[in-house]
């Protein structure tokens, strides 16, 4: 396979996922949203209600964010809409957190430690990938500095 045909092939990729991320994250948000949405399930309570914009909000930018990429997706651009949708998650997260709009009651087992530990390893993903995206950046721009300085240079 050529050098051109793995880029096109990459590309297709990357494509079809963004289309996909439409998709599911469309779905779910007619889900929470549509009746009788997040209410059908009993494990959550009446505070979900305090966050349902949160949930709602990046599920929307995510949404968003990925038809963008379908139109437009150099890697600079991705990074920044990956920091911003990744910091959208972290706010939902530390709030679901803050809210814990969960309800074990009805359960023998104990859920409330399986999700706070979701909830951390959310907190955590989310953290590190905005560092990531950060840094890619930040490469990109030294990157991209050298070599606007090599080509000036006589």
């Amino acid at each position: 396979m050529s050098a051109h045909a793995t880029v096109r092939a990459s590309t297709v990729a990357r494509k079809i996922g963004y289309l996909v991320a439409v998709l599911v994250n469309g779905i779910m948000l007619v889900m929470v949203n549509a009746y009788p949405g997040w209410r059908v399930l009993p494990f959550l309570s009446e505070d979900f209600v305090s966050i349902l914009w949160l949930v709602n909000l990046s599920l929307v930018a995510s949404v968003m964010l990925n038809l963008g990429y379908l139109a437009y997706d150099p890697a600079w651009f991705r990074s920044v809409g990956q920091i911003g949708v990744s910091a959208i998650g972290l706010v939902a997260a530390v709030r679901m957190w803050q809210v814990f709009p969960f309800d074990f009651s009805a359960y023998v087992f104990t859920w409330t430690a399986v999700i706070r530990l979701l909830l951390v390893l959310a907190i955590f993903g989310s953290v590190v990938a905005i560092v990531i995206e950060l840094v890619r950046l930040a490469r990109r721009g030294i990157g991209t500095a050298v070599q606007s300085q090599s080509h000036q240079r006589p």
